[in-house]
Order: C-alpha cells, then sequence, then structure tokens
C-alpha cells in the first residue's frame, strides 16, 4: 500500500509546445519511491521532452511537477538543486570529449565542491575522495582500465556506461535513461 509520502513525483497536467506544435497533452503521472516508470511511444511522441521537462532542461507550457513535495516550477526553487537529485543519461551520452572517463564521471562533483567553504582549506583531500568515488563507479561499469581514456577511444557501449557512472555519481533519487540502447 503506498501512501502520498510515498510519492517521489506527481505531474498533473503537463503540456509542452513547441510553436503550435502541442508534444506534450497533458500529462498525468505519478511514480512512487522504489517505482520503475518506463514510457514508451513512436519516435517524435515527446518522451525525451518529458523526461527533459522533469529535470528542468525544458521549460513546461503548462501543468505542475511536484518532486518530493516541492513544485519545481516555482521560481523560488533551486533548479541545480533539483537537477542533482535527478541523474540523466542521455540518447547520445553528451560525453565531454576533451576529459577523460574519469574526468566526466567527476566533473559535476568537482564544480560543486568548489562551491563550498570547505573547499580552499581541504582543496587535495576533497579532489582525492570525488576522484575515488568516480574509479569505483567506473570500476562497478567494468571499466577501471578505460578510465583515462577519451570518449573517442571508447566503444559506443563503454561510453553508455561512462554516462551511466556519470548520472550515478550524485547519488540522484531518480535516475532518467532517455533511450541509452538506441
Amino acid at each position: 500500500m503506498t501512501t502520498n509520502n510515498d510519492i517521489l513525483i506527481k505531474v498533473e497536467g503537463l503540456k509542452k509546445y513547441f510553436g503550435n506544435n502541442e508534444v506534450l497533452k497533458g500529462i498525468n503521472a505519478e511514480i512512487h519511491k522504489g517505482d520503475v516508470m518506463v514510457v514508451i511511444g513512436a519516435s517524435g511522441s515527446g518522451k525525451s521532452t518529458f523526461l527533459r521537462c522533469l529535470n528542468l532542461l525544458e521549460e513546461p507550457t503548462d501543468g505542475k511537477i511536484i518532486f518530493d513535495g516541492i513544485d519545481i516550477n516555482d521560481r523560488n526553487v533551486d533548479i541545480n538543486l533539483h537537477r542533482r537529485k535527478m541523474g540523466m543519461v542521455f540518447q547520445q551520452f553528451n560525453l565531454f570529449p576533451q576529459y577523460t572517463a574519469l574526468e566526466n564521471v567527476t566533473l559535476a562533483e568537482r564544480l560543486l565542491a568548489q562551491e563550498t567553504p570547505e573547499f580552499k582549506k581541504d582543496k587535495k583531500a576533497i579532489l582525492t575522495r570525488i576522484d575515488e568515488h568516480g574509479k569505483e563507479l567506473l570500476d562497478r561499469m567494468g571499466l577501471a582500465e578505460r578510465m583515462n581514456h577519451y570518449p573517442h577511444q571508447l566503444s559506443g557501449g563503454q561510453q553508455q556506461r561512462v554516462a551511466i557512472a556519470r548520472a550515478l555519481a550524485l547519488k540522484p533519487d531518480i535516475l532518467c535513461f532517455d533511450e541509452p540502447t538506441s
């Protein structure tokens, strides 16, 4: 039995227009803690747009998205805080070509660490901890020996696993996979 306290994401009447094209047509959904949700549809049906709206990479035209009890469309909500709670693996992986696999996985954590007051005092220890976490994630993905390789030196499947490790790096509450095997 689930309760309202178990609802992690609630979507109410979500709409998204691109010009006159209505891509999302009043979507309603509830995603409870521990749920797995699959969105199925034809190419161009709005699956990616839906995920991008959940992650605030696209601004919905209308409707509400309540994440863990907070209306994330509220202008006073810290978008970056919300994004830290939602990992995303994109169709094209979106790895940074100038960074190694390890650097791609640890980039967000490194940037966030620099915003903390402790960073200046203990920079080396913090960066070491972040790198160890990134190495652990890549090891879990079977990529320990490829951590110093750049995306162009990795196969498509290896790039995909780097993208998954990157999505897991901030220990998100939600993982969104936008056709990462297409």
